[in-house]
């Protein structure tokens, strides 16, 4: 079977870094990416979907010293169900993604105004794909790309300038 998706947003709140006993570090965060699209009617509307990520390994620590709220990014990975029980004893589920492809777009100007201080490095993350006690870590990069480019873990995608959210 084939599990797979791509998102390609801005980030709806920081990232939530915390660490496990073994010391990986889990990221999590929300992309909210839309569309926009005809009705039948003819009038212009936009959709708007908001999507939990989670983040492991380097690139959950990439992903929190360099990203912040508003930062655009593209995505890969996996969907996947969580259910629990909540306090008052309904089961509850919520769809995620678990990222194993970051790649950070903008420029270091959307960078310094969401935050990021001087901007994030341009570039691939590639996460584990799962959380594991050792990973090889993605060399780091050693330029700063005002648009990166298509890389072959990920698809080109034919997006127009009206279809980019926000």
């Amino acid at each position: 079977m084939y599990n797979k998706v791509i998102l390609a947003g801005n980030l709806t709140r920081d990232i939530e870094i915390r660490y496990t006993q073994s010391g990986s570090a889990i990221g999590s965060t929300a992309i909210a990416t839309s569309r926009k699209f005809k009705s039948a009617t003819g009038e212009q509307k936009e959709e708007v979907l908001f999507i939990d990520l989670t983040f492991f390994g380097r690139t959950a620590e990439i992903a929190n010293q360099y990203l912040r709220k508003g930062s655009k990014v593209l995505v890969d990975g996996r969907l996947k169900l969580d259910q629990w029980t909540a306090q008052d004893g309904s089961k509850r589920s919520k769809h995620t993604v678990t990222v194993e492809n970051l790649q950070m777009l903008g420029s270091r100007d959307d960078a310094a105004q969401a935050g990021g201080g001087y901007g994030a490095p341009a570039g691939d993350y590639n996460a584990p794909s799962a959380p594991t006690e050792s990973y090889s870590q993605p060399a780091a990069p050693t330029a700063v790309q005002s648009a990166p480019e298509p890389t072959p873990n990920i698809p080109e995608i034919d997006i127009s300038e009206d279809e980019i959210p926000f």
